[in-house]
């Protein structure tokens, strides 16, 4: 008995892996309306990308990754979905995905050195960014009332940019280190990764929104 246990733990895990992962990954898929992935685009394969060094390319890899993910969950959403409070203290969808876009814009400002903001407004004034950076109270009153289209546009400008400036970049640059997070040396490796796991940490929070306010 004590040596079937732990196969049937591991069959159980797997067949549960197989199902999350059935949620979870799509092979195929087209977001023509997004402007950023098509389908015959290598989602899932990291590696080398067309127009970047090798490191560089990783970096893009996981960026467009998570990028994917946020849209694929975000696809069809309502506008009261986008709109809907959880508290008085909470934030919208719609806000923290512009948020995710000014994080991006904070971070090509900070390490795309000589770019001042006002060459970086993608059509947005300070102010609006100052909310969606803040979020709070700024930001409950500024996002709302927006459909997805507004959200997924800034996001895809930001993002162009990004990757347009990235082409200019190269491995070494990436390992520049400036005193940053807590005062200590970091690089330009771990900044742009931040980018990727901060859209990570609120794509689980679009995702418990979205099924709140179904």
């Amino acid at each position: 008995m004590d040596n079937l246990e732990p196969k049937n733990d591991r069959r159980n895990f797997l067949r549960a892996s197989t199902l999350l992962g059935a949620g979870l990954f799509i092979p195929k898929v087209n977001f023509a309306s997004s402007g950023t992935f098509s389908a015959n685009d290598n989602i899932h394969e990291f590696g080398k990308r067309e127009g970047y060094t090798d490191q560089v390319s990783i970096l893009i890899s996981m960026m467009d990754w998570m990028r994917f993910v946020i849209i694929r969950d975000t696809r069809g959403i309502s506008q009261e979905q986008l709109d809907f409070l959880l508290d008085e203290n909470s934030n919208t969808i719609g806000a923290m995905l512009m948020h995710l876009a000014a994080t991006e814009r904070y971070y090509q400002i900070d390490t795309f050195t000589g770019i001042p903001k006002n060459k970086l407004g993608f059509g947005v004034e300070e102010d609006v960014w100052s909310a969606a950076s803040n979020l709070g109270d700024s930001g409950r009153r500024v996002f709302k009332d927006k459909p997805l289209s507004f959200y997924l546009d800034k996001l895809n400008e930001v993002r162009e940019f990004s990757k347009k400036e990235l082409k200019n970049r190269d491995d070494s640059w990436l390992m520049e280190s400036t005193e940053f997070f807590g005062n200590q040396p970091t690089n330009n490796y771990c900044k742009w990764f931040h980018v990727v796991e901060h859209e990570s940490n609120h794509n689980g929070q679009i995702r418990y929104i979205k099924g709140r306010a179904a």
